[in-house]
Formats: C-alpha cells, structure tokens, sequence
C-alpha cells in the first residue's frame, strides 16, 4: 500500500467513525422525544449550557485557590539597601505552577520558587521606597487565554544607614594636615641562621563622625624593625577627639618613643644579656629587677620623652595648651630569641594591646585600658599624672617572655570598642578568637573582605585598611590597628 492509499484509508475509517456516533446521538435524541426539526437547535443549546457551567466552574475554582493563598497572609518584612535580604513564604504547589513575582528584579532582588512550592526574595536591595511587588501565578487547570491571577505584596527598603555618612576630606589647610587614611607594611627577612620572622601590617582610617564633618584623623602609627639588631618596634596613639590639635600630639608621640627606642636597641648588649639571665632564672628577684632597670631606660623613658615631646608642641603658639595635643599611646619592642620572644610595652589610655596565640589558647593583655572620671572618657599621655602616680612603672609597663605567638595587636578603641564592647571582654580568650576569625573572613554582610595574614603578604595593608571600613552602630571614632605576625 502506497503513501496516498494509506491516507485515503485512515481518512476512510475517521468519517466511518463519525457517522456512526452521528448515528448514536440521534437515537439518543429520538428516544428523549426531541423531535428532528429541534435537533440542531437543542444541541447548540446543550454545548452553550455546558461551556458555560465548564467555565463557571473553573472560575469558581481558580477563585478558591486565590482566596486560599490570600489567607496565607504573605508578609515581607522589611529591609535595608545595599543589605543583604532574604525572605520566604510558602505556597501550595499541587495548585499553581509558573509564579513569579514582578517588579523584583528591578531592585536588584531575585524570586525563585523550590519544587516543594517554597517561594524565596533574596538580594541586596538597590532602592529605598516602600514597594508593591506582584505575585503572579497560574493555577491549577490553567488553559492558554485564562488570565493569570495577581496578588501584591507590599515590601519597604530604608536606606542603608553607611549611605547617610557624608565623606567630606580633610582641608590639606589646617594646621598639621594628615591624610584621611594611612596603612604600612614591613616585611622581615629570614634570619642569618634561616629562621623566618614575623612581619608587620597596620592601617589607620578616619572614622565617621570626623568625616561627617570634614575633620582630620587624630590617630597615628609608626612601625620600625631594625635589620642589624632585630628589634621590632610598633607605636598606636589616638588622639583626643575633644582636643583640637590631638592629630598632632599622636604623631608626635609616635615617633617620639619609636626614635628613643631605636637609639638604644641598636646595640645594647648589656640589656641583651639581662634578658638572657632572666630566661635562664625567671625566679631569681635580682635577675628580674635588673631586666626591669633597662626595660624601664628603654620603654618607660621612652613615653616620658614623648610626653615632654608633645607638651612642648603648645610653646610654639602661645594660643596653645598642652591639653590641645592630648592623645594616648601604647607602644612595644620585641625580639625573636633562641628560647622565644621577648615582649616589653607601655600602654596609657584606652583601646587593647594583646599577645594572642590560638595554638596555645591564650590571650594575654598587656596592660588595662585607663577609664576616665566619667564613662566613655579616658586617660592621656599629656595628663603630667600619669608618669608620676605612685605605681604608674607597675600599671603601665609590662615585659613578658613567650615561646611564640599568632598576633601581637595594638589597637585603638576605635577598633577595640566595637569588636570587644567591654573591658571585661579584652580578658576572655574566647573573644580574642572570635575577634581573629573576623579579621581573616571579614565581612561578608557589608562585601568588606578579610585580611591574609600570611608571609610576604604586602598586599595585607590595603586589605587591612578596607577592613577597617566594617559597620558598627554607634561606634565612628579613627580606627587605627597594628599587628604583628
């Protein structure tokens, strides 16, 4: 049978077909009594009835399903920009299928609906307003021409409270200008003896409430390590918000101790050789207090010279007090020995100087950040009674021998305060790792990146200032931190 035969065939059999149920039907319409002349009529009625009732009731049931999920009562909450924002709902999905949820997309959102009808609006919102997005769904016996139901859902974005921050800079102008921002980086060397050293990072960056206003960052760093002794010097200061010069003061003091420590670390056998016989007998009292008569020439001097430094600033403006420089310092010298390291510090004002080793699970402050006469005050190197008090050699120097260590941190409270939010805190290890972790993740919440803390890292610094950006409510003050590792 040939291609034209086969299709005269199956045409053949489908009138075949349709004659005979033509046939059935007007038996069925004889046996009812409808009479010939009304057949025609009776059936275009019957199929108008039908269509009619069909559609009735898939309108009624498409109603049903809208009311059903309009009693699920769907409520976004609301959101931040720039943000990361996720909400969930969820719908019956045995009875509608191809939702989407316009006008998302155009605030940066994305909608997506799972196969067990969990429906999910995730994104970083780009547009603060309050928003009606539009459920869009088809449900269940959905045909091509239905219209497809819709339902609005209200959402809200408010700004992002970082886009409020104005960023005026600093007017190069002003007496002691300072740029807005600073990082440093020191790498070490290995050792004659092939042993590795720890490097250096620190930034410093000016916090919100000083860039709102276009005013100058107070804080200040200064790093050094000197190749041919193996001394590693590291100086912080934050400088009085309330005193106008303070930008200056910090950096005086800075470089004050780190130039008075640097004259004699150089070559200074006989402090070497005291802190030899100190390891070799930490129990022995004379051993000790000799160490502590260089460590007190070294380090203690070093902040009485930066005190008289920086209260000599307010001789050359006869307008000027010495409080007009105030700020505070923490500084420290260290050294890589055969048996560990040797640590010395001073440390007058508030912020965190910390010793943290996450191998041995300690966390060891050196010192205790000075509260002022009223909360959120504190104490500062220009105060003359800081140097003279009684015990000021006792609470404010500090010298300690480790075998290693992850980090040595030197930080502002601008960094302090809102990581650790209490003094008590600066004492809790568990704090400390968190804090790490932190620094090496970053924050993901507001894109800020972590810090890689590795060797021959130079790129650490930028990485370091960018952290320094991360959002804190309520806390906008300089943020200054150095870390060695």
């Amino acid at each position: 049978m040939d291609r034209k035969q086969r299709i005269a065939s199956r045409h053949n059999g489908t009138t075949s077909r349709l004659n005979e149920s033509a046939l059935r039907l007007d038996r069925v319409m004889e046996r009812a009594g409808i009479p010939s002349s009304r057949k025609e009529e009776f059936l275009s009625w019957a199929i108008d009835s039908l269509w009619k009732s069909f559609n009735e009731e898939r309108m009624n049931k498409r109603i049903v399903i809208e009311q059903e999920i309009k009693n699920l009562g769907i409520r976004l909450p609301n959101g931040t920009v720039g943000k990361y924002y996720q909400a969930s709902f969820r719908l019956p999905s045995e009875k509608v299928s191809h939702v989407e949820m316009t006008g998302a997309d155009e605030l940066g959102l994305v909608f997506v609906m799972t196969e067990d009808g969990t429906c999910i609006l995730s994104g970083r919102p780009s547009k603060t307003n309050d928003f009606n997005l539009k459920l869009r769904f088809r449900t269940e016996g959905w045909a091509e021409g239905d219209p497809v139901s819709e339902m609005v859902i209200p959402v809200a974005f408010n700004p992002n409270p970082r886009d409020l921050w104005k960023d005026i800079p600093t007017d190069r102008n002003i007496p002691y200008y300072k740029p807005d921002s600073e990082n440093g980086y020191l790498k070490v060397e290995c050792g004659a003896d092939g042993s590795s050293r720890k490097d250096i990072v620190a930034a410093s960056r000016r916090g919100r409430s000083h860039a709102q206003e276009g005013k100058a960052r107070d804080d200040h760093f200064r790093l050094f390590h000197c190749d041919d002794s193996d001394w590693y010097i590291i100086a912080v200061a934050d400088g009085a918000g309330s005193a106008k010069y303070s930008r200056k003061g910090s950096w005086v003091a800075c470089d004050t101790v780190v130039s008075h420590c640097k004259q004699l670390l150089l070559d200074n056998a006989p402090f070497e050789e005291a802190i030899m016989a100190y390891h070799n007998d930490r129990q022995d009292t004379d051993k000790r207090n000799a160490l502590t008569r260089h460590v007190y020439d070294i380090v203690f001097k070093g902040a009485v010279k930066a005190h008289e430094a920086v209260s000599q600033l307010a001789s050359l403006d006869e307008t000027t007090k010495p409080k007009d420089f105030a700020t505070t310092l923490m500084f420290a010298i260290c050294k890589k020995y055969t048996f560990g390291w040797f640590i010395a510090s001073f440390w007058v004002g508030d912020g965190a100087m910390c010793i943290y080793d996450e191998t041995a699970g300690t966390a060891k402050l050196l010192g205790t950040p000075d509260e002022g006469e009223f909360s959120g005050q504190t104490r500062f190197l220009t105060m003359p009674e800081v140097l003279r008090e009684k015990d000021a050699v006792s609470k404010r120097l500090r010298m300690a021998i480790v075998p290693d260590f992850t980090a040595l941190f030197l930080m502002t409270d601008g960094v302090s305060d809102p990581m650790f939010e209490t003094d008590r805190n600066l004492n809790d290890y568990t704090r400390w790792k968190e804090f790490y972790n932190k620094l090496k993740t970053g924050f993901p919440e507001d894109s800020i990146g972590g810090v890689d803390l590795s060797d021959d890292n130079e790129s650490a610094k930028d990485q370091l200032l960018r952290w320094l950006d991360f959002w804190s409510p309520g806390n906008h003050d300089d943020r200054t931190i150095a870390i060695l590792y």
